[in-house]
């Protein structure tokens, strides 16, 4: 915890009770002393062979599942996330370290190219030309308050960073400050043990905008990774643009992944999708960045009768505990105020309201023409929590073009039987335009943590739809490319001399080679 700052606490979102423990918001001092050190650390860490790097990764999760019970039971008492959840995503915490200390040991990741000096070459002679990634320097990363674990301070983002050999300072989500200095503590015993420097990571609070903002503009800040809304993640790209030295902003700043339901389907399928995608749509309370807000069908028989099934599903859930109160009022007054748009109308809505807790949202469905979402800019924003909006085309032309009029999306799925691939594959193959990850007859909540994840879309869905926060590409965001020219072989990094002594694939004159 900083000292001296305003203190201030967690509340509990089942029942609006502050919880154990004081928070000291970190003042300008605190943040200027952080990035000192990490620009200190930088310099040494930069340089810390693959071995130690990736037994420093392990060490994080092997110290997060230490922590056993408490962890989660704060998480729990800071988010309303139930029990399962919390265990998941404590697996899946340290899977991303483990996976990101195994890319990290192999060590190709550094994508070294190797083209050799052609002296002979006419009309003029070639240098010998070297590249390599290396680490930009210390990361700033904003936790995210819908996965306390997984997104936030010793998340995919930190992760990550550290796995490049950046420096990491953590500005702590305020909702959950207490599961935040836990996972805070773990990765600080992992660098002790290793003995790496002190500056490798720290964690800063602050319940407000104060801390936020002096971390971005701080001239020793190289790179900020944000997860959240599209204002809060605007704000801080626009902050990082202003500075003298304007810097990346990779922010995931949500999504409605739309869904479209092709008629083949509906009609044999129908109540089958309906189970699927109510469950999607509430799952952990409709507060997934990957959320299908946004279903698009063409009027049949199928629909009508996938409609039908919609309801009676979303009917029998009960109300979800939204992260915070403030996220739960949001929801309720956002959700009601789309009803009020011109021509939505509710398909379904769950009236089992628990009146035991707070912070309660019910699930809701509604339904709008595609002419009426054509010209109504408002019904294309998202909604966080459980609700998603189904257009109705009455004719096949307005499919594409509801596509057309989406923004960059984080995900776009299509369910589809065999002969509605062949019949609508323009309209599939537009799809790519406008999202990162593609689906086929699966819902878009859940991420797998692989190679081959793609978790980032076109504007606004993040601020770079070429690189991806989830999986091993996310190590690219905190490097940049340098090249070596005519430098003998006992100056140059080990990952590019000549006889290859960490034994990484290289690609040496065109042909990727280990020798």
């Amino acid at each position: 915890m900083a000292a001296g700052g305003k203190a201030f606490k967690a509340i509990d979102p089942c029942s609006g009770a502050e919880l154990e423990g004081e928070f000291s918001a970190a003042g300008l001092n605190e943040v200027d002393a952080a990035l000192n050190l990490a620009e200190k650390a930088a310099a040494i860490y930069r340089y810390t062979d693959k071995k130690t790097k990736a037994a420093f990764l392990r060490s994080i999760a092997q110290e997060i599942l230490a922590i056993g019970d408490e962890l989660i039971e704060r998480a729990m008492s800071e988010s309303g996330l139930p029990l399962a959840r919390l265990q998941g995503e404590r697996g899946r915490t340290a899977a991303q370290l483990n996976m990101f200390a195994d890319l990290v040991e192999e060590g190709s990741w550094v994508e070294a190219v190797i083209d050799n000096a052609l002296p002979d070459r006419q009309p003029a002679a070639r240098a010998d030309i070297r590249k390599m990634h290396i680490p930009v320097g210390p990361v700033v990363v904003f936790g995210a308050s819908n996965f306390p674990l997984a997104f936030s301070v010793a998340g995919g983002d930190t992760a990550s960073a550290l796995a490049a050999g950046c420096p990491v300072v953590v500005k702590a989500h305020p909702a959950h400050p207490g599961t935040s200095a836990l996972a805070a503590e773990a990765i600080k015993k992992a660098a002790k043990k290793y003995d790496l420097p002190e500056g490798v990571f720290s964690i800063l609070y602050d319940d407000g905008y104060t801390v936020a903002e002096a971390l971005v503009k701080h001239p020793k800040t190289k790179i900020v990774t944000f997860t959240g809304s599209y204002k809060g993640g605007m704000s801080l790209l626009k902050m990082a643009q202003q500075r003298d030295e304007p810097i990346p902003v990779f922010a995931e700043m949500g999504s409605i992944n739309p869904v479209i339901l092709l008629p083949e389907a509906l009609e044999n399928r129908y109540a089958q999708i309906a189970e699927q995608y109510a469950a999607s749509i509430t799952l952990g309370g409709g507060q997934f960045c990957t959320n299908p807000g946004l279903l698009i069908a063409l009027k049949s028989a199928g629909l009508e009768k996938f409609k039908k099934a919609l309801n009676e599903a979303i009917e029998k859930l009960g109300s979800s505990t939204m992260l915070t109160p403030g996220i739960c009022k949001n929801y309720s007054q956002v959700s009601e105020e789309m009803l009020q748009e011109q021509g939505v109308s509710v398909i379904g809505r769950s009236g089992n309201l628990n009146k035991d807790k707070s912070s309660q949202a019910l699930p809701l469905v509604a339904e709008v023409s595609a002419s009426s979402f054509l010209v109504n800019a408002k019904l294309k924003q998202e909604v966080f929590g459980p609700y998603s909006l189904l257009v109705t085309a009455d004719y096949e032309l307005e499919l594409p073009q509801i596509v057309s009029a989406l923004h960059g999306q984080l995900t776009a799925s299509i369910v589809a039987d065999e002969s509605d691939l062949v019949k609508y594959k323009p309209l599939i193959q537009s799809l790519t335009g406008i999202a990162g990850r593609v689906i086929l007859n699966n819902v878009p909540t859940g991420v797998e943590v692989v190679q081959a994840m793609q978790h980032g879309g076109p504007f606004p869905a993040t601020s770079d739809s070429r690189f991806t926060s989830v999986g091993t590409g996310a190590i690219k965001r905190f490097v940049r490319p340098v090249s070596w020219q005519n430098w003998s072989n006992d100056l140059l990094p080990d990952e590019l001399k000549d006889d290859n002594p960490l034994e990484i694939w290289r690609l040496v004159n065109n042909k990727w080679s280990k020798a």
